[in-house]
């Protein structure tokens, strides 16, 4: 793997950890280094930072709210 890119996954942590967890990812950057921006984007989806997921788990937060919202009127009846 280049020194460059060595280092760039050193200071993302998050990256760093990814390419731990799926070496075949060192193969890849050692062949290609221009790969790095898809191993950003895969990252991204492992770890759940696409605008997709996080609107997701905000939806599921919101309705988790309402259904305590829901539980917490009930009582008060």
């Amino acid at each position: 793997m280049e020194l460059d890119t060595y280092r760039y996954l050193q200071q993302k942590e998050e990256l760093w950890k990814f390419v731990r967890l799926h070496p075949e990812w060192y193969r890849y950057l050692t062949r290609e280094p221009a790969r790095v921006a898809e191993l950003e984007v895969m990252a991204k989806q492992y770890y759940g930072k696409t605008l997709p997921q996080r609107m997701e788990r905000v939806q599921q937060n919101m309705q988790m709210i309402q259904l305590l919202m829901q539980m917490a009127g009930s009582w008060n009846d």
